[in-house]
């Protein structure tokens, strides 16, 4: 006789992200999402009704918002267990979250590499608290994850971006206000260059002027940078050119020239142990352009270029001004090739 499957119920008010979790979970057999919805109220309700083993709660929802519904869910359904999963990195809202008698609280960049770590940890009846608010004094001082969990060691932490010492990270960033991109952006290549590290930024025009006031302010000596080879700024469609080919980047092409940009850059890094920061928009102009499968195949060899070379990548897509909205397949697909996904 089997054993009953573990219930997840999955709260978020985007669709992708909604996707994004239900896929990962179907990747434990013993998991099994019997529904999705998207504000608190019905969290609640549907918790009630199906009294779920687990629920994936975001803070930022409608009509309720996750924190209260976690109170309210306690009292109809007191046998769940809930694991936020949101990307508030604030202390204290955290805290107050944690605080309803959740169980785990997962950082959103983080969900890549942790979601399935923190449902394990939570089903064992410990607490996860994610790796992006390790120092603040969150965890279970009587949780064993907090000091010996093997999961927390090794995954990739990238927003906030302080350092890029991180081996190898691909982080994909999904932004709906364009200053949370830049702000990002600034962190990235700033910590880069303060480390004595390099940059290659390849950017459209108005993300590109906008940068450079930024790092000056920051306190780096951004001509001295340019000129010594450590900071490198490309148009993001002059780029394209350089190993598309039938509407598709060619893999030699492309390697070719990121590896030559890549070695160059780390030459005049001073650095000992030299690490090059890229950001690029040109898979954003691919899809917006419609032509998603590019920006996946493009998205493939940027994780050869983090396995060939010392490199950290982070692709930004800018989600204003864009007609579409991006296709949830096409999206799952997109974060499936990353270390980790940001979503502003």
């Amino acid at each position: 006789m089997g054993t009953s499957p573990i219930r997840v119920l999955v709260v978020d008010d985007y669709e992708p992200w909604r996707r994004f979790f239900s896929t990962t979970l179907q990747k434990k057999r013993e998991l099994q999402v019997i529904g999705q919805v998207s504000d608190g109220l019905e969290a609640v309700q549907q918790a009630q009704e199906t009294q779920p083993d687990l629920i994936l709660l975001d803070i930022g929802l409608p009509t309720l918002n996750g924190i209260e519904a976690a109170r309210r869910i306690r009292e109809v359904s007191p046998a769940s267990k809930v694991l936020f999963v949101s990307e508030n990195r604030s202390r204290d809202i955290a805290e107050e979250a944690l605080s309803t008698g959740a169980n785990g609280y997962v950082v959103k960049s983080d969900a890549a590499n942790e979601l399935l770590p923190a449902v394990d940890t939570v089903l064992q009846g410990k607490r996860f608290v994610s790796t992006s608010l390790a120092g603040h004094d969150l965890t279970d001082p009587t949780d064993e994850h907090a000091a010996d969990n093997p999961h927390r060691s090794g995954v990739v932490r990238p927003f906030p971006l302080k350092s890029v010492e991180i081996a190898g990270q691909h982080v994909a960033g999904f932004y709906f206000d364009d200053r949370r991109l830049l702000d990002d952006l600034t962190q990235f290549v700033g910590a880069a260059l303060k480390a004595g590290n390099a940059a290659i930024v390849a950017a459209t025009e108005p993300q590109r002027g906008s940068l450079l006031p930024r790092l000056q302010a920051c306190g780096l000596d951004i001509g001295a940078a340019i000129q010594q080879g450590r900071y490198v700024a490309l148009d993001a469609a002059d780029a394209l050119l350089t190993f598309m080919v039938n509407g598709m980047p060619d893999p030699v092409l492309f390697m070719k020239v990121f590896g030559n940009l890549i070695l160059t850059a780390a030459n005049a890094a001073k650095a000992e142990h030299p690490r090059v920061a890229i950001f690029g928009e040109c898979v954003h102009l691919l899809w917006a352009e419609g032509n998603a499968e590019a920006a996946i195949q493009m998205e493939k060899l940027g994780n050869q270029l983090a396995k060939q070379y010392d490199v950290d990548i982070l692709c930004g897509y800018s989600l204003t001004g864009v007609q579409q909205r991006m296709d949830e397949h096409v999206f799952q697909r997109i974060c499936a090739e990353h270390s980790a996904v940001c979503s502003q």
